[in-house]
């Protein structure tokens, strides 16, 4: 039994695997000696080509590589493993030892570079900080994988699509972005996803909600404040900008902050630089920001609440997120997802949803959009006994919280309820006609230009 266990425990804890790779094969030797000593595994090549093979093929913790080989320098198998995105920590050696090769090893992916003659205890402190650096390396990349899943976007509708394609196309720069749409549409989950998929994923992600700061508090928040500068200032506090230093900064709401504070954060974005109350020197800070609102700022700009230069620095890549009502498609994708989410998360059985609930979810407008539709699902997971989620129930907790797509509020005036039918009415026209205008406007006998200012007026896009 003994030995069972105690080779159980053998397979688990597994020895770091180092491949060395050099055409003098007695240093080969003395190398693998001092390692297998110090609690290595190891294997030996003699060629870059072999290196590559034995990579490609079983995973190596570490490779020691020459840099002079008989088939392609170390330099050249170094960028292979580089290219091949091999996930192996490469440590250099060399006779002939260089300031400029050096750096371009270190350019390459290279941890370090050791000069012969070896010295032992400097390989093996070489090597151990380099396996640790790939650990972190590996934990990091572990966890930003379960932030990613966290805030993962669902939905393969057409609107969403275009969402992801933006995403993708944002994050491969570092251009402000300005995010449009309702609440609970998901904004922080876009600025979240444009931010795990860019360079500077493993820095801070500051999100800063501007609508929920009172104002007398807002420009500390931001901006940082030196000890003394007020009362109750009893030590520096960094402000946002400089918690997001080398980050992102998404700035929530951001049509509610004040004229006073929008002039500070546009000179941020001119300058990259913060000025602390009470300080009297800028600090720089490296931050990419993200903003986002549910307000129409064109409308905020021409009443004098939103500043226009502020605006356009903002504004250089724009995504407008669509409403839920606008993408049913991905409800009953969203439903799998929350009830799997909720299920586990709370430790009850997995439910499964049947059709007549799914219907029933489809028929309501959601006019909180998927934050709405998350909360009642998970009420739903919560308090419904049994394993399977009816129509019945989903009406008793969705009659609350929701209208049927062809009711409109009672609350509403009749000015907002006559612009609601409207909005509906040449929506569904449209919809009806495959977005020709002509064919809508002679159905609905009005002039084309009528429904042209009719669309630019309530706000009606091709979905």
């Amino acid at each position: 039994m003994k030995s069972r266990i105690h080779e159980r425990t053998l397979m688990v804890v597994r020895k770091p695997l180092i491949l060395i790779c050099d055409d003098d094969h007695s240093l080969c030797e003395i190398i693998e000696n001092a390692l297998n000593y110090d609690g290595y595994a190891t294997e030996i090549v003699h060629t870059g080509g072999e290196a590559l093979r034995r990579l490609e093929t079983d995973h190596h913790d570490l490779i020691l590589l020459d840099l002079k080989l008989p088939d392609m320098s170390g330099l050249d198998t170094l960028k292979r493993i580089q290219d091949l995105e091999l996930p192996v920590v490469a440590v250099m050696i060399s006779g002939e030892g260089d300031i400029h090769t050096a750096v371009e090893a270190t350019k390459y992916g290279a941890f370090d570079f050791l000069e012969k003659p070896l010295d032992a205890d400097r390989v093996l402190v070489t090597i151990k900080n380099a396996l640790d650096r790939g650990r972190l390396e590996r934990e990091k990349a572990n966890l930003l994988q379960s932030v990613c899943e966290q805030y993962r976007m669902i939905g393969t509708s057409d609107p969403m699509k275009e969402i992801h394609y933006l995403i993708l196309k944002a994050a491969k720069t570092s251009s402000k972005v300005l995010i449009e749409g309702e609440n609970g549409t998901g904004k922080e989950l876009v600025a979240r996803a444009i931010h795990h998929q860019s360079s500077r994923a493993f820095a801070p992600f500051v999100a800063v909600n501007c609508a929920a700061l009172p104002e007398n508090l807002i420009e500390s928040e931001l901006f940082g404040h030196k000890k003394g500068s007020f009362t109750g200032a009893i030590a520096d506090k960094p402000g946002r900008f400089q918690l997001a230093d080398n980050g992102t900064i998404f700035l929530d709401e951001i049509g509610d902050m004040s004229l006073m504070t929008q002039a500070k954060v546009l000179r941020i974005l001119e300058e990259g630089q913060v000025e602390m109350i009470g300080g009297s020197e800028p600090v720089a800070v490296d931050v990419r920001v993200i903003t986002a609102t549910n307000k129409d700022l064109q409308k905020e700009m021409n009443e004098g609440r939103f500043r226009e230069d502020l605006y356009f620095r903002l504004n250089v890549l724009s995504i407008k997120m669509p409403a839920l009502r606008d993408r049913k498609d991905d409800i009953p994708l969203l439903i799998t997802h929350f009830t799997h989410l909720f299920c586990h998360e709370h430790g009850i059985r997995m439910k499964t949803v049947m059709q007549d609930a799914i219907d029933r979810f489809l028929s309501y407008d959601w006019p909180g959009n998927v934050r709405e539709l998350r909360n009642v699902i998970e009420k739903i997971v919560i308090l419904i006994e049994g394993d399977h989620i009816h129509g019945k129930d989903v009406d008793a907790f969705v009659q609350r919280h929701s209208r049927r797509s062809d009711e409109i509020p009672r609350h509403l005036s009749f000015r907002e309820a006559k612009g609601a039918f409207e909005r509906r009415f040449i929506h569904e026209k449209l919809q009806n006609n495959g977005w020709n205008i002509t064919r809508a406007a002679e159905e609905m006998q009005i002039p084309r230009t009528y429904l042209h200012k009719k669309m630019n007026k309530l706000q009606i896009r091709q979905e």
